[in-house]
C-alpha cells in the first residue's frame, strides 16, 4: 500500500506541473483530493491494516498528503502568472497617450487666479515676482522691520511661535505677514529694486467670517534713488484700476504702521456703488483694500542700503479680502475649506 501512496503522489504532482489552466487545475484536485477522490478512495483501504501496519502507512499518507497539496499551491501560483501575463499581452496601456475625457480636469483655486493676474501686472511693470519662507525667523518677521521685541505693534499679531524651533536669527515663527521678505530682497538683489512676494500668512485668530488663521497677502516694495510718494500713489492707483475698472478713484489717509513712515490706508471707490454708498462698503462709497508708506530708514538700514542715498515705498494687498471682493465671498473661511461645492463656482 505504501508503493501506492507513493504512485499516486508521483501521478498528481506530474500532472500539476504540466497545467496551466486554474479550471483544469481544480478538476484534477477533486479527481485526486475530492471526497470521493484517488487518495479518499486509498485511505479507505487502511481499514483492514493491523495496527501497526496502519500506524506506519497513515504516516506515509499524511506525508503524500502534503506533498500533494503543495504541489496544487504551487500549480495554482504558476497559472495566476501564466493568466496575468496574457492579460498583459492583450490589455497593453499606453501610459503617454492623454486620458482623454476620462476624468474631470480641476481648475485653479480663486485665491491663485487672483494673484496671477496681480502677478502679471506687477511684472510688467517691471517687478520681480519674489518668494520666502513659510516658517521664518523673529528677526526677519519683527526685529528688521523696526518692530523690536518691546514695540507695542507687535500686539497687533497675534503670533504663532514654534516651540523649540530656533533659527540662525532666534525663534522661530509662523510668518504674520509677507513683509518679512522685503529685508532678504533687499539682500539678495540690492538696488534698485522693485519686487512682490505673494504667498501664504498665519495669525492667531478666533475664526469667524471675517478671521481666519490662515489667509493670503501680496507685499511689494520699490527702492531707488529719488523715489517720492507720488510714484506710490501712481502705482497704486495703476492695481486698483486693473482690480475694479477705469473710472476707480483712491484716496489715501494717515495710518501706522511701524515699518514705514509716513504711512497710509489705501481705500479705492466700492466697484459695486460706484462711490454712492451701499452695503458692501457699509454706506461710505470706500472699500479698504491696502496699507503703503514710505520705507522707514531703519528697514532700509536692515536691508543693507543708505536711506541717505535711497528712498523707497511699500504696498501690502489682503489677497484673501481681494478674491472676497471681486466674487461677492461672505465668508472667508470657504476659502481654505476645501469644500467642491464651493470651488467648483469658480
Amino acid at each position: 500500500m505504501k508503493d501506492q501512496f507513493e504512485q499516486l503522489k508521483d501521478d498528481v504532482i506530474a500532472a500539476a506541473t504540466k497545467i496551466a489552466d486554474r479550471d483544469a487545475l481544480e478538476r484534477l484536485r477533486v479527481e485526486f483530493l475530492g471526497r470521493k477522490g484517488k487518495l479518499a478512495e486509498l485511505m479507505k483501504g487502511m481499514a483492514t491494516l493491523a495496527g501497526e501496519e496502519r500506524k506506519l502507512i497513515g504516516a506515509v499518507a499524511n506525508e503524500v498528503k502534503s506533498a500533494v497539496e503543495a504541489a496544487f499551491v504551487e500549480a495554482e501560483k504558476k497559472a495566476e502568472r501564466g493568466e496575468r501575463y496574457e492579460r498583459g499581452e492583450t490589455e497593453r496601456v499606453d501610459v503617454t497617450e492623454p486620458a482623454i475625457g476620462s476624468r474631470p480636469r480641476g481648475h485653479l483655486h480663486p485665491v491663485t487666479q487672483v494673484r496671477e493676474d496681480l502677478e502679471d501686472l506687477f511684472t510688467s511693470m517691471g517687478f520681480i515676482v519674489a518668494d520666502g519662507p513659510e516658517l521664518e525667523s523673529d528677526y526677519f518677521n519683527f526685529t528688521a522691520l523696526n518692530i523690536p521685541p518691546t514695540h507695542p505693534a507687535r500686539d497687533m499679531q497675534d503670533t504663532f511661535y514654534v516651540e523649540g524651533a530656533h533659527g540662525s536669527n532666534g525663534e522661530v515663527v509662523m510668518r504674520t505677514h509677507t513683509s518679512s521678505q522685503q529685508i532678504r530682497a533687499m539682500r539678495a538683489y540690492g538696488t534698485p529694486l522693485r519686487t512682490v512676494t505673494p504667498g501664504r500668512c498665519f495669525r492667531n485668530e478666533a475664526t469667524d467670517v471675517r478671521h481666519e488663521h490662515t489667509f493670503h497677502q501680496l507685499d511689494g516694495m520699490v527702492v531707488d534713488k529719488g523715489i517720492s510718494f507720488a510714484h506710490m500713489k501712481g502705482v497704486l492707483g495703476i492695481v486698483a484700476k486693473h482690480l475694479y475698472g477705469p473710472e476707480t478713484k483712491i484716496r489715501l489717509r494717515p495710518k501706522f504702521y511701524p515699518f514705514v513712515e509716513p504711512g497710509v490706508n489705501g481705500e479705492v471707490t466700492c466697484y459695486l456703488c460706484k462711490g454712492e454708498g451701499c452695503r458692501l462698503c457699509k454706506k461710505s462709497g470706500w472699500l479698504e483694500v491696502f496699507g503703503a508708506g514710505m520705507i522707514h530708514p531703519n528697514v532700509l538700514r536692515e536691508g543693507g542700503v543708505d536711506p541717505g542715498v535711497y528712498s523707497g515705498f511699500a504696498f501690502g494687498f489682503g489677497l484673501t479680502r481681494l478674491v472676497m471682493l471681486k466674487y461677492g465671498i461672505d465668508d472667508i473661511r470657504h476659502l481654505e475649506g476645501g469644500d467642491l461645492r464651493f470651488l467648483n463656482q469658480f
